[in-house]
This record gives structure tokens, sequence and C-alpha cells, in this order.
């Protein structure tokens, strides 16, 4: 899958970051704000969360944070981004889902998403490296790949923490969140595309 228009599929190119910001989105210093204002995108994101008549498991907006971060950033900076929301919570800040925080989590039953985080973010922002990000389609492509990659990581850890069968753990840890994660990667697939045409009118 590549995206709309481009001649070189696997040649890297500008982030939406980049494109947004100019030459200065490149520098140390302005990296590094990134890097932090991802996290902390991620950390408020967490905070938004809401429980469904059919599972008690709550719904947040963190994992779209962390795509959006992954593919705005590119694979480094998203990746550092997710790295320190992950550290921060480790940490003991209360910046994961509804607050929660501490190294238990970490090395928990959900320590397998957030391990899951930092890698996602590298491969979606890979991906977006690659513009992927650039039409509908591919963009939802890219959303799939990371939220893929989240279960992949997620979902064994739950398994195996918990001690749950793989399928119970697939069906808690993974089917439940699937249509909300839909509707993310199809807000992702406007909104990111959009943002690439409002750059090319600057």
């Amino acid at each position: 899958m590549t995206a709309t228009g481009a001649t070189r599929p696997f040649a890297t190119r500008l982030t939406l970051a980049d494109a947004l910001l100019g030459g200065a989105a490149r520098s140390m210093l302005l990296s590094a704000v990134l890097v932090v204002a991802g996290a902390v995108l991620t950390a408020l994101a967490a905070q938004v969360s809401f429980t469904a008549p059919w599972t008690t498991v709550p719904y947040t907006l963190q994992t779209g944070s962390v795509l959006l971060v992954g593919t705005a950033l590119g694979s480094r900076r998203g990746a550092l981004s997710m790295a320190l929301y992950v550290a921060a919570g480790a940490i003991g800040l209360p910046v994961y889902a509804a607050g929660d925080h501490g190294l238990a989590r970490l090395l928990g039953a959900t320590g397998g998403y957030l391990v899951g985080f930092v890698i996602a973010a590298a491969i979606v922002g890979w991906l977006a490296e690659r513009g992927w990000d650039r039409s509908s389609l591919s963009t939802l492509g890219l959303m799939a790949v990371g939220t893929l990659v989240i279960y992949a990581i997620g979902v064994p850890v739950l398994a195996v923490v918990v001690r749950l069968p793989l399928t119970s753990a697939v069906e808690s840890g993974a089917l439940v969140f699937a249509p909300w994660d839909a509707l993310k990667a199809l807000a992702a697939a406007g909104l990111l595309p959009l943002a690439w045409r409002l750059t090319r009118q600057r």
C-alpha cells in the first residue's frame, strides 16, 4: 500500500509536523518540545473515558492519541514521545488511563499495551514518513497496522499475567475495543489527509 501520488513508495518524506512547522521542526529544541507535547496529549487523552453497557472495560482516547502522535511526529520522535509517556506513568505521575500510574501497571496486565504504544508509534511514524497518511485509504491502513501492533503485544501479556485463555484475552483485551478503535481510525482517515491539504495551501 502506498500513498496517493507517491512516485517512490519507500522513500522517506516529511512528517505532518515537519510540513506544518517547516524546517524549524527538525531543530533539536523544537523536536524535544514536540516529544513532550505528544506525551502530554496522550496523558490528557487517557483521562477521557466512558463505559458501555456491554463491558466494564473503560473506553478512552488513549490509543487514538498514541497513533496520531506517532503519525504526526514520525518514527523516532513518536517512539520517544510514547516512551516518555510510559516512563512518566511508571515513576508515579497519574498519566495512564483514568489517572492510573505506577511501575506495577507497567509490569502488570496492562504493561503489554503500554510497551505496544512505543512500538506502534514507531511503526506508524515510519509508515507516515513514507506517505501513508496522505490519503484516507492509506491512513486507514496505517491506523489498522498500529492498532494490531498494540493488540499483538498487549493481549498475550494480559493472558499471561491474568492467567486467561488466549481466546478470553482476545475477547476482553481486543474485540471489545475494536468498534471504538475503528471509529478513531475513520476519524483519523478524515482529519490527517485534510491536514495535509491545508499545508499545501499555506
